[in-house]
């Protein structure tokens, strides 16, 4: 499998150059369907364009082609490029996306057990150093080691949705009709 830090290296002054913040670098789909999948954002916005994503879909090819021209290809093997803005039940990858999105309701997944669970569900209470405070359903606060999360994402709710209205509806009001 690929070196997701050696990737990131790569691509994240490829995402600053264009005024992005690098949310997610991730390969999936095993041998069978390769995927690299690149999350980047706007910093004021939290969002990207479909504009966006295709002008860092270039930058990271032209990158990655530049580096398999001069023989150090970052990627041996054929795969997919997946640019894309986060979305609305984002992952949340670094720990200031934990204190950004305070008060919303989160599912945090550990690498290993802490106090007998793996799973800590609640609404993000924010960040104390590197732990990531939590409340879950029954009010009890808990400290999450940052350095012990496999996996976090928001949770949709209509407080989220609220929060994350898109950059433009342009075009969400007109019906196109397709003759079948």
């Amino acid at each position: 499998m690929a070196d997701i830090a050696a990737l990131t290296a790569i691509i994240e002054p490829e995402a600053k150059a264009l005024g992005f913040a690098l949310v997610r670098v991730k390969m999936f789909g095993g041998q069978s369907d390769p995927t690299l999948q690149v999350m980047a954002e706007r910093p004021d916005t939290r969002q990207l364009t479909i504009d966006d994503c295709a002008d860092l879909s270039r930058r990271i090819s032209d990158a990655f082609d530049a580096l398999e021209a001069a023989g150090r290809d970052p990627i041996d093997h054929a795969y997919r490029l997946e640019v894309s803005s986060p979305g609305i039940d984002r992952p949340l990858t670094r720990l200031q996306d934990f204190a950004d999105w305070t008060g919303h309701e989160a599912r945090i997944t550990l690498a290993e057990k802490l106090d007998g669970r793996k799973q800590f569900k609640g609404d993000l209470a924010g960040v104390e150093g590197r732990d990531i405070a939590i409340v879950d359903a029954l009010g009890a606060r808990h400290l999450v080691p940052f350095d012990l999360v496999e996996d976090a994402k928001l949770a949709m709710t209509d407080k989220l949705i609220a929060a994350t209205a898109p950059l433009s509806a342009e075009g969400a009001d007109k019906i196109i009709e397709v003759e079948g």
